[in-house]
């Protein structure tokens, strides 16, 4: 069963509450506090996208430490297992995953030996793709559907408009069939002379 989260841009009001939830509740549990989603906002919508955690998973495809896995219907991403090669990042075909800055416990940023040259100033901002700042590890940060938390999801238990919900493959075959019955009662125009139109054809 694949499970994700969508998003309804009639109903999202682009207050962002969806990220701060998803950043504090990682925080808090030691991981990386970068947002899993990101509200995106064209000239009259806005919608926050996230991971699809797609069957075939290209993100899990490519990664040479094996630290995305599918588990529990969902692609979940170690990122103590994460060799920063930024692979799952260049795959994925949505842009959901990205990239957040590790440095090792207990070494103060800048630190330096007398047998090494001093560190060189950070370059300016590229991209999440050609960024490297020296002493800081990247860590690949995707959805992860707050699989440690047993209510779920925070982005959508914070949403203020409710314009987040969380579907699965049944969800998905819901959705399709009826968008098929509507297709047909649009081309039949009713859908109640359809018995009808079925014994004339007979």
């Amino acid at each position: 069963m694949n499970r994700f989260v969508i998003a309804d841009s009639s109903l999202c009001i682009g207050c962002r509450t969806c990220e701060a939830a998803c950043s504090e509740t990682h925080r808090l549990r030691g991981l990386q506090s970068r947002p899993r989603l990101q509200v995106m906002r064209n000239e009259k919508d806005s919608a926050p996208q996230l991971c699809h955690h797609c069957e075939d998973a290209p993100c899990a495809q490519v990664c040479p430490a094996n630290a995305i896995v599918r588990e529990a219907g969902a692609v979940q991403l170690n990122e103590s297992l994460c060799v920063s090669c930024k692979l799952c990042g260049i795959a994925c075909p949505f842009g959901a995953i990205e990239f957040s800055g590790s440095r090792p416990l207990h070494i103060p940023a800048n630190v330096n030996t007398p047998k090494a040259p001093p560190a060189p100033p950070a370059a300016a901002h590229m991209g999440a793709f050609l960024d490297w700042t020296p002493g800081i590890r990247a860590v690949a940060v995707k959805c992860d559907l707050c699989a440690f938390d047993e209510e779920g999801p925070a982005c959508i238990r914070t949403c203020p408009t409710n314009a987040l919900h969380l579907v699965d493959n049944h969800d998905i075959a819901r959705a399709s069939r009826r968008k098929r019955e509507l297709t047909l009662h649009a081309d039949l125009g009713d859908l109640s002379l359809l018995p009808e139109l079925i014994r004339g054809n007979s």
